[in-house]
């Protein structure tokens, strides 16, 4: 004879199934909200100043001991390697962060927006942009472009650009064009030059943040230096002469009068 199971069973079975679905779904929703309010809690404004705001903090180690770069860049214009480590050496020289700089890149998709509007950069770093200056490290982030400045003329190019206190662009389809030009120097030199001089101006040179020393800032092109052959001369920034500064020497270094503002304004 056969007995029918009670169904009783089935429905505390499918009881407990929907128990356990509304614990899981109400243990996401409290996961996701923690996770919000965590983001929340960041504090971003610390690195929404006008560009030189962070100039000694990037320098000395008062305030911050490490830095962190976050370096973003559109797929197939990842940063040169040998670029890189000149560019690491760089802020050695002139920084103290006994704790370290650290170097991260990540890869993103194209924005599509290119030419550029300075306006377009910010508003990419807002979606981009990851790490924020915390506890005692400082966060820099540079973006490096799929495109070219709309500002650009035949014989003037923009190579990088800095921009607030701890924001840089560089554009690396300008570069790539700009370096695959008969005679024009090497990529690893001319992007070391550009992501050189642009955390020049985050340092606060010339006089943009770093008060200068000496009378050397161009009056014709703010944040610049008018020393023959230092790193903070107009030209590189421009793309205008940047092939008659790059010889065989590499990249240019700051002149004295640089590095005495930095110096004054607690770097190296």
């Amino acid at each position: 004879m056969k007995h029918k199971i009670p169904e009783v069973f089935p429905k505390k079975i499918q009881l407990n199934k929907l128990l356990l679905i509304l614990v899981l779904f109400s243990f996401t929703v409290s996961c996701t909200k923690d996770n919000e309010d965590l983001s929340d809690r960041i504090d971003k404004s610390v690195n929404l100043r006008g560009l030189g705001d962070s100039a000694s903090e990037l320098l000395s180690d008062e305030e911050f001991t490490s830095m962190n770069l976050e370096i973003v860049y559109v797929r197939g214009y990842a940063p040169d390697s040998d670029a890189l480590e000149m560019f690491k050496n760089f802020l050695e020289r002139r920084t103290f962060k006994p704790d370290g700089i650290n170097i991260s890149l990540r890869a993103v998709e194209s924005s599509g927006e290119a030419p550029f509007e300075i306006e377009e950069i910010v508003e990419i770093e807002k979606q981009e942009r990851t790490v924020y200056s915390a506890g005692d490290e400082i966060a820099v982030f540079i973006y490096y472009a799929d495109g070219s400045n709309e500002n650009d003329e035949d014989n003037k190019v923009i190579l990088g650009s800095a921009f607030r206190n701890t924001s840089m662009v560089i554009y690396g389809k300008t570069i790539e064009d700009f370096v695959a030009k008969p005679g024009n120097p090497s990529r690893n030199t001319v992007e070391a030059a550009v992501l050189n001089h642009e955390f020049g101006h985050l340092l606060g040179l010339v006089d943009i943040g770093t008060e200068a020393q000496s009378d050397h800032a161009d009056s014709e092109n703010d944040g610049h230096c008018t020393t023959s052959g230092c790193l903070m001369r107009s030209s590189i920034e421009f793309g205008y002469g940047i092939s008659n500064m790059l010889d065989e020497n590499g990249v240019p270094m700051l002149d004295d009068l640089c590095i005495r503002d930095l110096q004054a304004n607690g770097g190296r």
